[in-house]
């Protein structure tokens, strides 16, 4: 796959995440974003273990969401791997889970660059499911490929309870209690999430893009995840 890179401003030569690129006309480069949710998750190493919510936004007077916008979360294990779950409603089960193969601290890392770009392909040519139907994908986070991961069938217990604790909250970020709080917390540090709406567009049948929409005010998105499948 080619080279997606982190700059909106360089080149990118995958047609089929190119067509679901937005350009930002007449914003100049700079160095961190305004704030938002983002920030919020760059800050998990310098929490306390008794810290156990960073921020949750409160439930605006108007509102400011669509009603077909998109829950996506990233959670995980500070010492573990990151996972990502896409919802339709944040009361409803999941219709996509992936644990991507990084940790969740190299993916904070990532957060520091201006935009996060997370691309999965699925090298599948059959094309008898729907995009998010497929199982294997190759992932790659600003360009640089980190390895395959398979979507879930059903959710682990670890996933469950995310779900489950968050299934109240429409975004935000912060530290969730573990469900074996001692040993979990002694052996893969704490259990922190980032959960924020996003707007779906479909490209085609084999490609699809999640925009984040930033309570924040930022001129642009800050993450955006890449669905791809192979022709």
């Amino acid at each position: 796959m080619p080279t997606v890179h982190s700059s909106p401003y360089l080149p990118i030569d995958n047609l089929a995440i190119l067509s679901l690129l937005r350009p930002i006309p007449g914003e100049k480069p700079r160095k961190s974003s305004s704030g938002g949710l983002m920030r919020m998750f760059k800050l998990f190493p310098m929490l306390t273990s008794g810290c156990k919510m960073v921020a949750l936004l409160g439930r605006p007077r108007k509102p400011l969401l669509k009603d077909s916008a998109t829950t996506g979360t990233i959670f995980g294990y500070r010492k573990g791997r990151v996972c990502l779950a896409i919802q339709d409603d944040p009361h409803c089960v999941p219709m996509f889970v992936i644990e991507l193969p990084m940790l969740t601290s190299l993916l904070q890392k990532e957060m520091a660059s201006d935009i996060v770009r997370i691309a999965l392909e699925s090298e599948t040519k059959t094309h008898k499911k729907k995009l998010l139907e497929e199982f294997v994908w190759a992932v790659y986070c600003n360009g640089r490929k980190v390895g395959y991961s398979i979507r879930r069938k059903q959710l682990s217990d670890d996933e469950l309870h995310v779900m489950q604790l968050l299934r109240g909250v429409s975004m935000g970020a912060g530290v969730l209690p573990s469900p074996n709080e001692k040993e979990t917390t002694m052996s893969d540090g704490e259990l922190t999430y980032m959960r924020a709406r996003f707007e779906r567009v479909v490209g085609s049948k084999d490609s699809e893009a999640l925009y984040m929409i930033n309570p924040g005010g930022a001129p642009g998105p800050e993450l955006s995840i890449f669905f791809v499948r192979a022709r």
